[in-house]
């Protein structure tokens, strides 16, 4: 079912002052590259588990030395239980990398072009009523 006429001038200029708020934009933005995974992490997650399992597998066979054994086979566990959680952490998340360092302070992020030119039709507009 098609909108009115007026729905669709109403649709348009919601539209227009959700893209003129640079605030609102830009909650858009980090939220929808919060919940991505790193492809990066995704691959160094997965080489540590493989890793791992190997090294438990190093362990099992040490079984014979009772104690060495178990170390390594623990080890190996670990390995494998933090590539897995690095491998399914998302990237963004806290503003810090995905080893939970904090990273360095970033930036604001600049507007682009097009959201400057929003803006500025946006208070040509509003400019043009009030006279």
């Amino acid at each position: 079912m098609p909108l009115s006429e007026h729905e669709q001038r109403l649709l348009e200029e919601m539209e227009k002052q959700l893209h003129a708020d640079p605030q609102f934009a830009d909650s858009l933005r980090q939220a929808e590259s919060a919940g991505r995974y790193s492809t990066r992490n995704i691959a160094i997650g997965l080489l540590i588990a493989v890793a791992g399992l190997a090294v438990v597998l190093v362990g099992i066979s040490l079984s014979s030395m009772a104690v060495i054994g178990i170390a390594v086979g623990v080890i190996g566990f670990f390995l494998m239980c933090f590539g897995v959680y690095l491998a399914l952490s998302k990237r963004g998340s806290a503003g810090g990398d995905a080893l939970g360092t904090g990273g360095a302070a970033a930036a604001p992020p600049k507007r682009s072009s097009y959201l400057q030119r929003l803006e500025a039709e946006w208070d040509e507009r509003r400019r043009g009523e009030n006279n």
